[in-house]
């Protein structure tokens, strides 16, 4: 079974404590080596210089008994076939041979490591052995030198590996406490994220300074976050409108049906289906306006394209037909980047708003304004009074409390237009004017549009 933790800060920590392990590990086994090849080259070296002096005198007779030492830690021996030591210096005297390794007459000279006993109290011994002649009876002269402890025992291993684990154990630390401090305000966006609900969008996740990779992480949460808060309130706005405003033309629809099933030869038939034809057109148009609020704005995949504002004011003015003079300054290449047909839809609201309260005249008018493209829609109406020209973009607002509600539309014509106009990074305000009502869109130009 495979073993995989499942925090990103423990799977860090583990692999860096595998590849340390790995690193140090062979950078011990390299260590190992080369301290017992230097070690044994130069042990050995000095065990070739003592066993060929020795093996020298022993062929010219000038050898002394005991044998002279010139190195105190080195064995030396002469030792006869049958194993009897011959001649040795003062360390050897009365000792065993050091070796029972015999060279042949055709390999006189042989270099090896040798090992007795078993740990802890093992010892190795580099040796040379040198046949003195190719005689049958020649004997054979054994220099050894002992290797350090911490190299016959093992212990040198046991400190690299102390070692090898030390540093792994190290570098896991540091991994360790290195990601937990980078992965710190990743885990407070997710306490975050995990506390807010549906409930509560208000709340954003903590936010790093600087411009790395976690500080973009928090501010796309919270950007995300900010989609999520409006989309829920377009919702929760939804609800609210439509309950509110549906269930008065329902109510009266059902009881001029209910009146009319219960009491059909006391109604006038005609007239009760054609008040329900209103009725149900009235619902219509309130059902469509709230789908179209409920969708502006919200991120979907409808295309930009450039338009032309005074090409899309003379098509909008040339198809309707109106009882007021019409009046218009339209400057031509004022052009912004929009989806037409809700700029159709805004232009449609702004000029049946005024034509609903122009006593004469209606004012169209597009121009520039620096980068700003501007559409100015006005009347000659008796106008906004000041503390109530905000309140005329909230939805369902009357100013005219005598105004019924068939003439008056559904309420929603200019909370449709300044959603639109939001929508596209524009606004739609009022002038203070001491007549009629003068209401501007401004859009920004499209970039390769500049004021002339």
């Amino acid at each position: 079974m495979r073993i995989r933790p499942r925090s990103i800060r423990a799977r860090d920590t583990f692999v860096a404590a595998v590849i340390a392990a790995l690193v140090f590990g062979a950078t011990a086994i390299g260590v190992d080596f080369a301290v017992r090849t230097t070690v044994e080259a130069e042990s050995l070296r000095q065990t070739q210089a003592d066993a060929r002096r020795v093996s020298g005198g022993v062929r010219d007779g000038t050898l002394r008994t005991p044998i002279p030492d010139t190195r105190g830690d080195i064995v030396l021996q002469v030792v006869e076939p049958g194993g009897r030591v011959q001649n040795a210096n003062a360390p050897a005297t009365d000792r065993f041979p050091v070796s029972t390794l015999w060279p042949s007459s055709n390999m006189r000279v042989r270099d090896y490591t040798e090992c007795r006993g078993t740990w802890p109290d093992r010892h190795c011994s580099v040796i040379e052995a040198i046949r003195v002649s190719t005689a049958p009876e020649s004997p054979v002269v054994y220099a050894a030198k002992p290797l350090p402890a911490y190299l016959s025992t093992g212990l040198l291993e046991a400190v690299l590996l102390l070692a090898v684990l030390t540093f792994a154990a190290l570098a896991a630390w540091i991994t360790w406490r290195v990601v937990g401090h980078t992965l710190g305000p990743v885990e407070a966006i997710r306490a975050q994220l995990a506390e807010i609900s549906a409930t509560d969008l208000s709340r954003r996740v903590p936010q790093p300074s600087g411009d790395d990779e976690l500080a973009q992480l928090a501010r796309t949460a919270n950007a995300t976050l900010d989609r999520l808060e409006k989309a829920v309130a377009r919702q929760r706005q939804f609800a609210s409108d439509a309950s509110h405003e549906l269930r008065t033309p329902i109510a009266g629809l059902r009881a001029n049906l209910e009146d009319a099933a219960t009491h059909p030869d006391d109604n006038d038939l005609p007239a009760v289906v054609r008040s329900a034809l209103r009725d149900t057109d009235r619902l219509e148009s309130i059902v469509t306006d709230l789908l179209l609020l409920a969708r502006i704005g919200t991120g979907g995949t409808v295309a930009h394209e450039p338009v032309d504002l005074a090409t899309l004011a003379a098509a909008e003015l040339h198809r309707r037909t109106t009882a007021h003079a019409l009046v218009t300054e339209l400057a031509p290449g004022v052009t912004v980047s929009a989806v037409r047909m809700q700029l159709v839809r805004l232009l449609g609201n702004l000029l049946d708003n005024a034509e609903r309260y122009a006593e004469s005249t209606v004012r169209i008018e597009v121009a520039r304004a620096g980068s700003w493209a501007c559409l100015t829609v006005a009347d000659d109406g008796p106008g906004i009074p000041p503390s109530d020209r905000e309140r005329v973009f909230e939805r369902f607002t009357r100013l005219d409390s005598a105004r019924s509600r068939g003439a008056g539309g559904t309420g929603l014509g200019l909370a449709i237009a300044r959603e639109i106009a939001h929508a596209h990074c524009g606004t739609l305000t009022i002038a203070a004017t001491d007549t009629g009502a003068h209401l501007t869109l401004r859009l920004p130009l499209t970039p390769d549009v500049s004021p002339t």
